[in-house]
């Protein structure tokens, strides 16, 4: 059986691949951003503009919609610089106010909602703050530290309960996925880094800290899961972590990064993707036009994804970080047990920027 979903943020890394996940299996699918996802699927689906800031212009757009049986809520709102917007009382508040900015006029509408999938990740369990507990586990009581996670999942769960809908939330690592200009994909910010190393004549070493042991989620097994949980029992009113399913280190990894990019691999060069990117605005600009690539101007293509790129390296970090690892036990046991090899993640999404004029070929 399918639906009709409202996918939120949807040109976002997650919810492009969302779209396109729901369209595979045959949904009508409504995708809500204030751009165009760049979606490769031959069924059609509707985009609709707004701004879920805008209280006033998304009870317009989204009170309009009919039929809508399911939503993914991808949309997210994060601040300048990124790491220290994790803390800001504003910005949770906001985060909050756009999920309400979507479900209720979808309910004033008269929509009947059977299920709403939020997103959540490694800061539920204060990776961002203190040591996690190794593994996560969904069953352990909440992590008490203020974050917007726990206001939209507070208010989802009330009215979940007075409307009769479900919710699933997922909590997943580092995702990796198609969209650029993002809060958070490493793909084009590693990329780019390359591609100015190429340029300048530098080598390409891994430009981080200390080596630790990660996890990373590829955005199509992730939106799988989304698929799954729209319509699971099993799934209904839980939480679950979800990874790819292995683990990885960076240093390891990075030969088959640069292979993937048509670079040699060179020695370790701590670098701040944060400070040393902005800067190089104008090579950029110059291998696009060398390559003929989209006129994407270098912060349009990173967003703020450099500085989490920075957080996910370790950069400037004096001592091994903890590894932050979850137990995905749960979504297993429950019946989703899709996975994905990393360095085959890396290198797919690498190709598929390639592939899509936005970074540089390989060369001969």
């Amino acid at each position: 059986m399918t639906g009709k979903v409202l996918v939120t943020g949807a040109s976002g890394v997650v919810g492009t691949a969302a779209v396109e996940s729901f369209l595979d299996a045959g949904w009508d699918v409504v995708a809500l951003s204030r751009r165009v996802p760049e979606v490769n699927h031959p069924r059609p689906f509707r985009h609709i503009s707004a701004d879920l800031q805008d209280s006033a212009a998304s009870h317009e757009v989204i009170g309009a919609l009919t039929g809508v049986t399911h939503v993914v809520f991808a949309a997210l709102y994060e601040t300048a610089g990124l790491i220290a917007g994790w803390s800001d009382v504003a910005q949770m508040e906001t985060n909050l106010a756009m999920l309400r900015n979507c479900l209720e006029p979808l309910i004033a509408a008269g929509n009947r909602l059977e299920h709403v999938s939020l997103m959540q990740g490694t800061k539920a369990y204060g990776l961002h703050l203190h040591l996690m507990p190794i593994p996560a586990r969904e069953d352990k009581p909440r992590d008490p530290h203020p974050n917007f996670y726990w206001l939209q999942e507070d208010y989802l769960k009330v009215l979940a309960a007075s409307r009769g809908f479900g919710f699933t939330i997922l909590r997943p690592p580092m995702v990796l996925g198609a969209a650029y200009g993002a809060a958070m994909n490493v793909v084009p910010v590693i990329g780019a880094y390359a591609a100015i190393c190429r340029e300048e004549g530098l080598s390409f070493g891994f430009p981080g800290g200390p080596p630790f042991v990660l996890e990373a989620m590829d955005t199509r097994v992730l939106a799988k899961a989304f698929v799954w949980a729209a319509e699971a029992p099993s799934a209904r009113n839980q939480h679950f972590n979800l990874t790819n399913g292995d683990v990885f280190d960076w240093r390891h990894l990075w030969p088959a990064i640069a292979d993937a990019l048509g670079v040699e691999p060179g020695p370790d060069r701590p670098c701040s993707m944060a400070s040393f990117l902005p800067t190089r605005s104008a090579v950029w600009d110059r291998i696009v036009a060398k390559h003929g690539l989209r006129p994407i101007a270098l912060p349009a293509l990173l967003g703020e994804s450099h500085h989490v790129t920075d957080f996910c390296f370790a950069s400037g970090a004096l001592e091994t970080p903890t590894p932050a690892f979850m137990s995905t036990i749960k979504i297993r046991k429950a019946g989703f047990t899709e996975v994905c090899d990393t360095e085959e993640m890396f290198r797919y999404w690498i190709g598929n920027f390639i592939a899509r004029s936005i970074l540089p070929p390989r060369e001969a």
